[in-house]
């Protein structure tokens, strides 16, 4: 319990989309939670482990507000976190990925915090990990990357080089900036060359993958008409894809 005698509020990560992803313990939280508030990217079969009588409450974010109610804000959504430890014993957030990569699990772990509400996080399996492993993609191979860094795509135009500077770059929320995103990078002094992958809904039964290079990665997608949720994979690794066709048609099986 709080320090003054509410619930405990858990930041729960429910992975990137493919419900075996989600964790032991977060499966755990889901049966007994009284209160499940929950992300837009969260997969809705994830939902039905979630205890018959449960609250659920959608407040998933997409273009800076919540989804389909217009101007609510991060701090409106942490008001919400403690009104409901008020009203219950357990409350489970649920969010996509990890809720602290990119998540804003930090954010609302502050102001539980501040409130004075015992919180928990359960980290999840982040989809910049494990949407480029069902895309047959490692971010990681010896010869070819030793380090990965990861991005939201808003910040690319305005980083230093040098933080640019890994072999492998993964980019979060990146579709709707890709032509501004990889003119950035061919700025930043990589080669236009540079493959890219562009994975659509990773790890779930929709996932898309669809590669190209820096320099016509954009057009591409522009074509084909690919619209978020997407991860971007800039990176030598993203040609090992071809290598390990049979593993990543197999990996959804």
């Amino acid at each position: 319990m709080g320090l003054n005698g509410s619930g405990k509020v858990y930041l729960v990560g429910a992975g990137p989309g493919d419900p075996g992803l989600l964790t032991v313990k977060g499966r755990e939280l889901l049966t007994v939670a009284d209160c499940v508030i929950y992300d837009a990217l969260v997969n809705p079969e994830i939902l039905r482990w979630a205890r018959a009588d449960a609250e659920l409450l959608f407040a998933g974010k997409r273009g800076g507000g919540l989804c389909g109610t217009e101007g609510i804000t991060q701090a409106e959504l942490n008001r919400l976190l403690l009104a409901k430890a008020a009203e219950h014993r357990v409350v489970v957030r649920l969010k996509g990925g990890d809720p602290f990569v990119f998540g804003r699990g930090g954010e609302e772990a502050l102001a539980l915090a501040a409130a004075g509400i015992a919180w928990e996080v359960v980290p999840g399996v982040s989809a910049g990990i494990a949407a480029p492993a069902y895309a047959g993609i490692p971010i990681t191979h010896r010869g070819l990357s030793s380090s990965v860094a990861f991005f939201t795509a808003h910040e690319a135009s305005a980083l230093p080089r040098e933080q640019l500077g890994a072999d492998t770059l993964v980019f979060f929320m990146g579709v709707a900036r890709l032509a501004e995103l990889t003119a950035a990078l061919i700025a930043h002094g990589r080669a236009a060359a540079t493959p890219v992958a562009v994975i659509r809904w990773g790890t779930c039964a929709e996932q898309e993958v669809h590669t190209g290079e820096l320099q016509n990665i954009a057009a591409l997608i522009a074509a084909r008409q690919v619209q978020p949720p997407a991860l971007i994979v800039v990176g030598e690794v993203v040609r090992l894809r071809e290598r390990l066709r049979w593993f990543a048609e197999s990996a959804s099986v």
